[in-house]
Protein backbone atom coordinates (compact mmCIF):
# COMPACT_ATOMS: atom_id res chain seq x y z
CA UNK A 1 0.00 0.00 0.00
CA UNK A 2 1.61 3.40 -1.11
CA UNK A 3 1.77 5.74 1.82
CA UNK A 4 0.87 9.30 1.62
CA UNK A 5 2.98 12.06 0.19
CA UNK A 6 3.84 15.14 1.82
CA UNK A 7 2.83 17.26 -1.05
CA UNK A 8 -0.94 17.36 1.18
CA UNK A 9 0.14 18.83 3.93
CA UNK A 10 0.90 22.42 2.79
CA UNK A 11 -2.77 22.40 0.81
CA UNK A 12 -4.69 21.17 4.78
CA UNK A 13 -2.45 23.53 6.63
CA UNK A 14 -3.29 26.46 4.12
CA UNK A 15 -7.06 24.96 4.67
CA UNK A 16 -7.20 25.17 8.09
CA UNK A 17 -5.57 28.78 8.63
CA UNK A 18 -8.18 30.04 5.68
CA UNK A 19 -11.17 28.76 7.97
CA UNK A 20 -9.57 30.57 11.14
CA UNK A 21 -8.38 33.63 8.89
CA UNK A 22 -11.82 33.30 6.82
CA UNK A 23 -13.64 36.98 7.52
CA UNK A 24 -10.07 39.02 7.96
CA UNK A 25 -8.11 40.65 6.04
CA UNK A 26 -6.01 38.21 5.51
CA UNK A 27 -8.60 36.50 3.58
CA UNK A 28 -10.41 38.92 1.73
CA UNK A 29 -7.53 39.51 -1.28
CA UNK A 30 -7.96 35.71 -1.98
CA UNK A 31 -11.51 35.92 -1.70
CA UNK A 32 -11.94 38.46 -4.13
CA UNK A 33 -9.71 36.62 -6.73
CA UNK A 34 -12.02 34.04 -6.23
CA UNK A 35 -14.43 36.14 -7.46
CA UNK A 36 -12.79 37.23 -10.45
CA UNK A 37 -12.17 33.60 -11.66
CA UNK A 38 -15.98 33.39 -10.83
CA UNK A 39 -16.69 35.59 -13.42
CA UNK A 40 -14.33 35.48 -15.57
CA UNK A 41 -15.29 31.50 -15.67
CA UNK A 42 -18.63 32.40 -17.49
CA UNK A 43 -16.71 34.64 -19.72
CA UNK A 44 -14.79 32.06 -21.31
CA UNK A 45 -17.75 29.72 -21.00
CA UNK A 46 -19.37 31.75 -23.26
CA UNK A 47 -16.63 32.19 -25.75
CA UNK A 48 -16.22 28.96 -25.49
CA UNK A 49 -19.76 28.57 -27.26
CA UNK A 50 -19.50 30.75 -29.84
CA UNK A 51 -20.58 33.86 -27.53
CA UNK A 52 -18.30 37.18 -26.31
CA UNK A 53 -17.35 39.11 -23.23
CA UNK A 54 -18.87 42.46 -22.84
CA UNK A 55 -17.22 43.28 -19.50
CA UNK A 56 -16.45 42.12 -15.94
CA UNK A 57 -17.43 43.90 -12.91
CA UNK A 58 -15.47 43.41 -9.64
CA UNK A 59 -17.05 45.23 -6.54
CA UNK A 60 -15.44 45.95 -2.90
CA UNK A 61 -18.35 43.73 -0.87
CA UNK A 62 -16.76 40.46 -3.01
CA UNK A 63 -19.59 40.99 -5.61
CA UNK A 64 -18.93 40.62 -9.13
CA UNK A 65 -20.85 40.04 -12.72
CA UNK A 66 -19.47 39.44 -15.79
CA UNK A 67 -22.19 40.40 -19.02
CA UNK A 68 -21.66 38.37 -22.29
CA UNK A 69 -23.18 38.31 -25.72
CA UNK A 70 -24.10 34.79 -26.81
CA UNK A 71 -23.03 31.63 -26.41
CA UNK A 72 -24.84 28.75 -24.60
CA UNK A 73 -26.10 29.91 -21.73
CA UNK A 74 -27.07 27.11 -19.55
CA UNK A 75 -23.03 26.30 -19.98
CA UNK A 76 -22.49 30.02 -19.35
CA UNK A 77 -24.65 30.17 -16.23
CA UNK A 78 -22.77 26.80 -14.74
CA UNK A 79 -19.38 28.14 -15.15
CA UNK A 80 -19.07 30.19 -12.31
CA UNK A 81 -19.31 28.61 -9.42
CA UNK A 82 -17.80 25.39 -11.13
CA UNK A 83 -15.67 26.88 -13.23
CA UNK A 84 -13.40 28.50 -9.77
CA UNK A 85 -13.71 25.39 -8.11
CA UNK A 86 -11.74 23.67 -11.17
CA UNK A 87 -9.47 26.74 -11.61
CA UNK A 88 -8.69 25.56 -7.71
CA UNK A 89 -8.18 22.33 -8.36
CA UNK A 90 -5.69 23.05 -11.03
CA UNK A 91 -3.85 25.41 -8.53
CA UNK A 92 -3.59 22.68 -6.44
CA UNK A 93 -2.49 19.86 -8.41
CA UNK A 94 0.07 22.27 -9.89
CA UNK A 95 1.32 23.62 -6.57
CA UNK A 96 3.16 20.79 -5.40
CA UNK A 97 5.76 21.03 -7.81
CA UNK A 98 7.70 23.50 -6.66
CA UNK A 99 9.86 23.96 -9.60
CA UNK A 100 7.00 24.83 -11.61
CA UNK A 101 5.23 27.34 -9.25
CA UNK A 102 7.07 30.66 -10.07
CA UNK A 103 6.01 30.29 -13.82
CA UNK A 104 2.57 29.10 -13.46
CA UNK A 105 2.14 32.53 -10.65
CA UNK A 106 3.63 34.17 -13.78
CA UNK A 107 1.25 33.16 -15.43
CA UNK A 108 -1.73 34.02 -13.29
CA UNK A 109 -0.66 37.44 -12.88
CA UNK A 110 0.34 37.65 -16.47
CA UNK A 111 -3.40 36.61 -17.38
CA UNK A 112 -5.21 38.86 -14.35
CA UNK A 113 -3.19 41.95 -15.65
CA UNK A 114 -4.71 41.37 -19.35
CA UNK A 115 -7.95 40.75 -18.33
CA UNK A 116 -8.55 43.55 -16.07
CA UNK A 117 -7.00 45.79 -19.02
CA UNK A 118 -9.06 44.45 -21.98
CA UNK A 119 -12.56 43.64 -19.53
CA UNK A 120 -13.03 44.95 -15.93
CA UNK A 121 -14.80 47.98 -16.37
CA UNK A 122 -15.37 49.03 -12.61
CA UNK A 123 -12.98 51.14 -10.24
CA UNK A 124 -12.39 48.44 -7.65
CA UNK A 125 -12.12 45.96 -10.44
CA UNK A 126 -9.23 47.48 -12.33
CA UNK A 127 -7.13 48.51 -8.98
CA UNK A 128 -7.83 45.05 -7.64
CA UNK A 129 -6.45 43.32 -10.50
CA UNK A 130 -3.63 45.38 -11.18
CA UNK A 131 -2.60 45.44 -8.00
CA UNK A 132 -2.91 41.54 -7.29
CA UNK A 133 -1.47 41.47 -11.55
CA UNK A 134 1.42 43.01 -9.61
CA UNK A 135 1.39 40.90 -6.82
CA UNK A 136 1.57 37.73 -8.37
CA UNK A 137 4.45 39.00 -11.03
CA UNK A 138 6.78 40.34 -7.48
CA UNK A 139 6.56 36.97 -5.90
CA UNK A 140 6.86 34.79 -9.21
CA UNK A 141 10.13 36.85 -10.13
CA UNK A 142 11.32 37.94 -6.75
CA UNK A 143 11.02 35.49 -4.00
CA UNK A 144 12.02 32.06 -3.74
CA UNK A 145 10.05 29.09 -5.44
CA UNK A 146 9.13 27.88 -1.99
CA UNK A 147 6.77 31.74 -2.09
CA UNK A 148 5.76 30.73 -5.14
CA UNK A 149 4.49 27.60 -4.14
CA UNK A 150 2.68 28.70 -1.12
CA UNK A 151 0.92 31.50 -2.85
CA UNK A 152 -0.09 28.70 -5.59
CA UNK A 153 -1.71 26.34 -2.94
CA UNK A 154 -3.61 29.22 -0.97
CA UNK A 155 -5.16 30.60 -4.17
CA UNK A 156 -6.23 27.06 -4.96
CA UNK A 157 -7.53 26.25 -1.44
CA UNK A 158 -9.85 29.30 -0.89
CA UNK A 159 -11.22 28.85 -4.73
CA UNK A 160 -12.30 25.38 -3.78
CA UNK A 161 -13.52 26.46 -0.34
CA UNK A 162 -15.16 29.62 -1.49
CA UNK A 163 -16.52 28.02 -4.34
CA UNK A 164 -18.75 25.45 -1.73
CA UNK A 165 -19.56 28.51 0.63
CA UNK A 166 -20.57 30.20 -2.12
CA UNK A 167 -22.87 27.97 -3.65
CA UNK A 168 -23.85 27.03 0.06
CA UNK A 169 -24.48 30.82 0.85
CA UNK A 170 -26.28 31.98 -2.30
CA UNK A 171 -28.62 28.56 -2.57
CA UNK A 172 -28.81 26.39 -0.19
CA UNK A 173 -28.74 28.39 3.05
CA UNK A 174 -30.78 31.30 2.08
CA UNK A 175 -32.27 32.26 -1.56
CA UNK A 176 -30.83 34.94 -3.85
CA UNK A 177 -32.98 35.81 -6.77
CA UNK A 178 -30.13 37.41 -9.00
CA UNK A 179 -27.51 33.91 -8.39
CA UNK A 180 -26.28 31.71 -10.77
CA UNK A 181 -28.78 29.06 -9.69
CA UNK A 182 -31.80 31.14 -9.54
CA UNK A 183 -31.09 31.89 -13.34
CA UNK A 184 -30.81 28.75 -14.59
CA UNK A 185 -33.98 27.30 -12.90
CA UNK A 186 -35.78 29.72 -14.86
CA UNK A 187 -33.98 28.72 -17.87
CA UNK A 188 -34.23 24.97 -17.23
CA UNK A 189 -37.40 24.99 -14.79
CA UNK A 190 -35.12 22.47 -12.72
CA UNK A 191 -35.21 24.76 -8.68
CA UNK A 192 -32.28 26.27 -7.57
CA UNK A 193 -31.62 24.29 -4.81
CA UNK A 194 -31.71 21.53 -6.64
CA UNK A 195 -28.67 22.79 -8.93
CA UNK A 196 -27.26 23.95 -5.69
CA UNK A 197 -27.29 20.23 -4.46
CA UNK A 198 -25.53 18.99 -7.59
CA UNK A 199 -22.74 22.11 -7.36
CA UNK A 200 -21.96 21.10 -3.99
CA UNK A 201 -22.05 17.36 -4.60
CA UNK A 202 -19.62 17.95 -7.39
CA UNK A 203 -17.41 20.43 -5.51
CA UNK A 204 -17.16 17.94 -2.53
CA UNK A 205 -16.33 15.50 -5.08
CA UNK A 206 -13.61 17.27 -6.78
CA UNK A 207 -12.03 18.46 -3.48
CA UNK A 208 -11.54 15.16 -2.17
CA UNK A 209 -10.22 13.66 -5.47
CA UNK A 210 -7.78 16.38 -5.90
CA UNK A 211 -6.82 15.49 -2.02
CA UNK A 212 -6.29 11.76 -2.66
CA UNK A 213 -4.21 12.90 -6.05
CA UNK A 214 -1.93 14.98 -3.69
CA UNK A 215 -2.03 12.50 -0.88
CA UNK A 216 -0.83 9.45 -3.43
CA UNK A 217 1.24 11.32 -5.65
CA UNK A 218 5.29 11.35 -6.52
CA UNK A 219 6.88 13.88 -4.44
Amino acid sequence: MKRPSGRVLLPLLIGVAALVLWNTVVAYPFRVFVVFLHEISHGLAAVLTGGRIVSIGLSVNEGGVCVTQGGWRFVVLSAGYLGSLLWGAFFLLLGGRRRKAPGVIALIGLFTLVVTLVYVRTWFGLLYGLLAAGAFMLVATKLRPAASEILLAAIGVMSVLYAVWDIASDVLIRSIPSSDASALATLTGVPAFVWGVLWVAASLWVIVAVLHRLAFAPR
